[in-house]
């Protein structure tokens, strides 16, 4: 398998977790939304994944089920039962169209307005940094009592939370105001394997 990603992004979530199940894939990094990366993935985002079917694989949450299972003996995904696979996909689904989304009015807040004014710019990251803290809490309260997301197990969703989290320290409220998620990211951030993909994923080629 190849992992198409771009250094800080969330396709680094997918690195850490094809490295907890021991799969066998290389890295290749691109550059978003270069006309050479769009012949992959035509929405110039990652991550991709190409598992050598002729398919590239798009879109964090759906990626990291789909390894979950593939490699299902490494007990990374949902437990079995209608119950336990609903909550782990409730979860996915909730850093995937709610916690992740947040994130984009700061990281590119000319795409949320027709103004090119500066101040206009400002207010919209104002208005993201709300935004991030409404579902930082909402996450900080599902990771109460735990060290991990999914019933205090390890899982890949960990990776992909992680990953999102690490955004926070670009705003006024950083993880570590957060008593739950503050938790779990020093839990993460202790794991050396997760720590030695954060350093590889930023070095320039």
């Amino acid at each position: 398998m190849k992992l198409y990603y771009a250094p800080g992004t969330c396709a680094v979530s997918i690195w850490i977790a094809l490295h907890w199940l021991g799969a066998d894939f290389e890295t290749e990094r691109v550059k978003l939304g270069s006309y050479e990366y769009k012949k992959i993935n035509p929405s110039g985002a990652v991550p991709a994944l190409d598992t050598g079917d002729g398919n590239i694989k798009t879109q964090a949450g759906a990626i990291l089920s789909y390894i979950a299972d593939k490699y299902k003996e490494k007990d990374l995904g949902p437990d079995e039962g209608l119950e336990d696979e609903f909550l782990f996909n409730q979860i996915s689904a909730f850093l995937s169209a709610d916690y992740h989304p947040a994130f984009w009015p700061m990281f590119g807040p000319k795409n949320y307005t027709t103004s090119r004014d500066e101040k206009d710019l400002e207010k919209v990251v104002e208005a993201a940094y709300k935004k991030i803290d409404s579902v930082a809490i909402i996450l900080d309260n599902m990771l109460e009592g735990k060290t991990h997301i999914y019933k205090n197990k390890r899982t890949v969703l960990d990776a992909y939370a992680y990953i999102l989290s690490r955004w926070l320290s670009k705003t006024p409220k950083s993880w570590t105001e957060y008593p739950n998620l503050k938790k779990f990211m020093e839990t993460m951030e202790n794991d050396e394997e997760v720590q030695n993909i954060i350093e590889l994923s930023t070095k320039e080629i």
